[in-house]
């Protein structure tokens, strides 16, 4: 047997470190050792690691729990709730902007960078697996998980995913890919069904996850709650046989969601599901929810009456053995006990923040010699006024499972205490808060001012103060969590939140911005908002929930000492009518996508409808141009661009400079699609010639296979999918079948 000494948790964050050998074998031996391994296994223990042990028997606090055989040397299995930190309580585990912070930053080294901090305090703390790595696209913004997800792009969102995925298992964790698939909203979430063609689902929603399992082969892939096209998710051969584990390739194993994923022993096991999660002790005895499990006892019903043969049950095995050995954990078991790195993990919680934010609107006000307010310049400002959202206790955080607890305890008191979620009665609909003042980092920068705080419950006080300031800076919050979807995307009032929420956030805005010389808007959002106030209002940041050191890195952006450099990774509607459904029903289980490929941006594109705030959209303080467009096809179907990208404002900065295709006009697509980007840091005045090449697959379709489309197609440079000062370019494809997977 291979041999390596324990394991120590990566503190820095340097890319692509590595700990020990482990995991370092060939895959051929990892292979023949899992095989070994598998036939010394008695049946019983076979079925005792592919379930878990039921809901909260992890002995170090975990969200699952598959105990190890001490025989054969397997070690216990602990897994986390690991969305944007560990949801464990008491550990100090690091906060980080949530997961769609993550993909406005639109940098694949910060998601890489992202995985190995969450890999390393996983690792330190005895987790070999880690449960976050969401990727559902977000066609219904008022789902309440779209925090944790990767935004509205597949291209976009499998990118991030696979480097996050590279630098979680780079800490020997096993990574994961989630909800597997076309798990869009909360609501009815056990039971709805998404109704797709299969075209639709191939070029949207299985997209991200083809990318993130081909380029960062994640150790899991977890099957959803929801049906597809009638059948349970994880019960569909459709997509985790003959998609994911056929073309794909994918040699990991597929767990279950955690509450009535699977329902039938043989039809999960035959289509794919390789382990049953939380499981328990006895599959008879009624569980949450008074449902029982699936994959003891009644496995072993089933292997002894047919209708599971016991080479399907081997497979499910080997396939979590031979991630154990490839990742590391058979040679060097994750050991409970340690110390979180604080440091480092504030160092990155910083940074992720500040390279995340998204500034929407940067405007004088209209009638004025003003200039934009923001960058806040502090030797000219004597007055300002800071306006709600608990900006003088801390930052929002997101719920239900990809919660991270606030390490020094919750900064803001629940108006409602102890309420929980109306379906399985378990997700705290109190949000968590994260002790870090924006108030306090603002104060900080202005030591011979008057910063004055009004708590928002009294918008004609902080009107009165507003109009005698020279800035005034609004915070609003936007709760949202598991299991509860919104029923629009205003900012929430006390009726709309009652837990979360004491007055009416938008009529506040407004009160104030008739009044005030200068607002400001601060979001802490988890999707989009939309804003009856905007035109009144000078300035709006979207700081989503960002983390740890949220009230820094907001301070950090209103002041300049950081450029902005966010942009958006799902468009802001300007009103509910735009989404592909008016409303989310509860009573109807199906969901029908019959808006086929017209979701997020490519719908405001083909009805020619004008977004709020555009994907991709996001200012700068400085500013951006773009000459020199050359696009090269090439003979086996890649594409080449350049392009020269020049800061010519007047501060140091970054761009992302993104690439819209257009298709030829009868392959049935819309107007344009993302192809690719490059984040790019630019001094003031300095230029840089871009070169990508684009892969053949980037421009190609599905019908009964890949394909792509022969005739005139374009090429758009520039930064936002609306630029108007935007490059193209037309360039000819030649109809090319790419083969299976590619």
């Amino acid at each position: 047997m291979l041999g390596c000494k324990p394991i120590r948790p990566l503190l820095a964050l340097a890319i692509g470190a590595t700990l020990c050998a482990a995991g370092h074998a060939s895959e051929a031996d990892n292979t023949a050792r899992a095989n070994q391994l598998l036939a010394k296994m008695t049946e019983a223990e076979k079925i005792s690691l592919v379930h878990g042990a039921g809901f909260f028997t992890s002995p170090i606090g975990g969200g699952g729990f598959v105990p190890g055989i001490e025989r054969l040397g397997i070690p216990p299995i602990n897994y986390a709730d690991s969305s944007s930190g560990i949801n464990l309580m008491g550990k100090n585990t690091t906060a980080l902007p949530a997961t769609l912070a993550l993909a406005a930053s639109w940098d694949p080294a910060l998601a890489h960078r992202y995985g190995t901090l969450i890999g390393s305090e996983l690792r330190t703390l005895g987790f070999a697996g880690g449960l976050g790595g969401g990727t559902n696209l977000a066609r219904e913004p008022r789902n309440g998980r779209t925090f944790e997800y990767l935004g509205e792009d597949p291209l976009l969102a499998g990118t991030l995913l696979a480097e996050r995925t590279k630098g979680t298992q780079a800490q020997h964790i096993l990574g994961m890919a989630k909800h597997f698939a076309v798990n869009g909203q909360e609501t009815d979430r056990f039971n709805s069904n998404s109704v797709v063609s299969e075209r639709v689902l191939r070029e949207l929603y299985l997209r991200p996850f083809e990318i993130a399992v081909k380029d960062g082969q994640p150790a899991i892939v977890m099957c959803a709650y929801n049906k597809v096209n009638g059948e349970k998710a994880c019960e569909n051969k459709h997509i985790l046989s003959d998609i994911l584990k056929g073309e794909w390739g994918f040699d990991g194993y597929v767990q279950s969601d955690w509450v009535m994923a699977v329902t039938d022993t043989a039809r999960a096991a035959n289509s794919g599901t390789d382990e049953e999660e939380p499981g328990s002790a006895n599959d008879n005895e009624p569980g949450l929810m008074g449902r029982g499990t699936w994959f003891n006892q009644k496995l072993a019903a089933a292997l002894q009456n047919g209708t599971v043969a016991p080479q399907r049950l081997d497979d499910m095995v080997r396939r979590k053995l031979t991630m154990l050995y490839r990742h590391g954990i058979m040679d060097a078991p994750p050991v409970p006990g340690g110390q979180v790195d604080r440091a480092a993990g504030d160092k990155l919680a910083l940074y992720a923040a500040e390279s995340s934010m998204v500034l929407l609107k940067n405007a004088p006000k209209p009638g004025t010699s003003q200039h934009a307010p923001l960058p806040l310049d502090a030797a000219h400002l004597h007055n300002v006024v800071v306006v709600g959202g608990h900006a003088d206790a801390g930052v929002m955080g997101g719920g239900g499972s990809a919660s991270v607890p606030a390490r020094d305890g919750n900064a803001v008191p629940c108006r409602t205490p102890g309420a929980k979620d109306s379906v399985i009665h378990i997700f705290d609909l109190c949000a968590i808060w994260h002790k870090s003042s924006p108030l306090e980092a603002i104060r900080a920068r202005l030591p011979g001012a008057t910063v004055t705080y009004f708590d928002g419950s009294d918008a004609a006080a902080a009107a009165a103060a507003a109009a005698k300031a020279d800035a005034t800076i609004v915070f609003a919050t936007q709760y949202t969590m598991e299991q509860v979807d919104l029923p629009d995307l205003s900012l929430p009032d006390a009726t709309r939140d009652p837990a979360n929420q004491g007055y009416d956030q938008n009529a506040l805005i407004d009160t104030i911005a008739r009044r005030a010389r200068n607002t400001i808007v601060v979001l802490e959002n988890g999707t989009a908002v939309t804003m009856p106030w905007v035109d009144k209002v000078q300035s709006v940041l979207a700081a989503w929930f960002p983390g740890e050191q949220g009230g820094p890195a907001i301070a950090s952006i209103l002041f300049g000492e950081v450029n902005p450099s966010g942009k958006l990774p799902i468009t802001f509607p300007a009103s509910e009518q735009d989404l592909p459904q008016r409303a989310i029903s509860s009573t109807n289980p199906d969901v029908d996508y019959d808006e086929g490929l017209l979701m997020g941006y490519r719908r405001y594109d083909a009805q020619k409808r004008t977004p709020l705030f555009a994907f991709g959209h996001g200012l700068s303080y400085t500013h951006f141009s773009y000459t020199g467009l050359h696009v090269t096809p090439y003979a086996n179907g890649d594409v080449s661009v350049s392009f020269t990208l020049t800061n010519d404002g007047p501060r140091a900065g970054a761009e992302v400079a993104q690439l819209y295709a257009g298709l030829p006009v009868d392959s049935g697509e819309p107007p344009q699609r993302l192809v690719g980007w490059q984040k790019v840091f630019l001094k003031a005045g300095e230029s840089r010639k871009l070169n990508l090449t684009l892969p053949a697959a980037r421009f190609s379709v599905w019908n009964d296979g890949w394909f792509v489309p022969q005739g005139e197609a374009s090429l758009t440079v520039g930064g936002s999918s609306r630029d108007a000062h935007g490059l193209k370019a037309s360039f000819s494809l030649g109809k090319r079948l790419l083969a299976a997977g590619a």
